[in-house]
């Protein structure tokens, strides 16, 4: 059991997300990181979709009700428990009685806390994500308050060995595309359906345009702000399914990057799509920050998820092996 003593809004226990209930209009939701969370599973030796907390307003405090093993994932932030600090991208060994502070990220958006066995609060739709807008998943299908007790399962891998270590961030174990200065997230992305039902001279705006994630954006989506993408004419459309990582055109022209909370269908035009091996960079990009679009082809696309897999294969079996040496 751990035991919430600080958190603010929008705190929610994630794991990778629903799979194959879009159908009924049921968001995937999962995390905005899904590498950072997946990551943190393989330093403790669980499943790879077991559920964790995800943080994204600070400062954050739990307190450990039983001794166990949890890592720390994703921003790179101040963490301590106790008076130790705990590095970012770590795992480490807690004792029952020691409180968690993870204060405001130094660089990044969100952190995931992930605990041995993982966190074991009923399955909705095959998956423990919490959805703040329908307001199901996780505890109670909403954000973490202080005073919450949340329910912790049993260890896959019994607590013994090394538990003090860590792995590189993605960041600097898979290469970005094209490593850009502070504060931009360069994105690769593929054409959409409607993207040629935009003028030559919109669409060179598009890809030109270095977008700024404005205030107005959340779990569901980034709205972004620096031009207007208008057609010559409205364009009705039926509503159509959409995904995480899709770039729709609203009538108003600021585009909108669906993310883990999307609706499942809507009838904007589709510029372009986030390729799925960057939507990790994404989740990590705060309100504020810019954004810069590459296209990529679909073969691209496909091949540029090798490095990420790799990168938690090999973050996996690190672990393993120096869990037991």
């Amino acid at each position: 059991m751990i035991e919430i003593l600080t958190s603010h809004a929008f705190n929610t226990i994630q794991d990778r997300g629903r799979r194959g209930v879009r159908r009924f209009g049921v968001s995937t939701s999962g995390a905005m990181d899904p590498v950072a969370l997946e990551a943190g599973n393989a330093l403790l030796g669980n499943d790879g979709d077991a559920a964790g907390i995800e943080v994204q307003t600070f400062p954050f405090r739990l307190r450990f009700r039983a001794d166990i093993s949890f890592a720390l994932t994703g921003a790179d932030c101040d963490a301590r428990l106790g008076q130790r600090a705990v590095p970012p991208w770590w795992c480490m060994r807690a004792r029952a009685g020691d409180v968690l502070t993870i204060g405001a990220p130094k660089r990044g958006a969100r952190v995931y806390v992930s605990f041995e066995g993982g966190i074991d609060v009923p399955q909705v739709l095959g998956s423990r994500s919490t959805h703040l807008r329908a307001g199901f998943g996780g505890l109670d299908g909403r954000a973490l308050q202080p005073g919450d007790v949340v329910p912790v399962g049993s260890p896959q891998l019994r607590s013994a060995g090394r538990f003090e270590f860590g792995a590189e961030p993605p960041e600097v174990a898979i290469a970005e595309p094209d490593p850009a200065e502070d504060r931009v997230v360069r994105v690769r992305v593929i054409r959409a359906g409607e993207h040629d039902l935009f003028s030559e001279e919109v669409r060179a705006t598009f890809w030109s345009t270095r977008w700024k994630i404005s205030a107005q954006s959340d779990r569901g989506g980034y709205r972004l702000s620096g031009a207007k993408l208008t057609l010559a004419a409205p364009v009705e459309m039926r509503s159509h399914g959409v995904v995480a990582g899709v770039v729709q055109v609203p009538p108003g022209g600021e585009p909108i990057i669906q993310m883990s909370d999307a609706n499942t269908a809507g009838g904007y035009p589709k510029m372009a799509a986030v390729i799925q091996a960057d939507l990790w960079r994404l989740g990590q990009a705060r309100s504020g920050s810019f954004i810069e679009f590459s296209e990529v082809s679909y073969q691209d696309a496909v091949a540029a998820m090798a490095p990420v897999n790799d990168y938690i294969g090999r973050v996996r079996a690190t672990a393993d092996l120096y869990r037991v040496l």
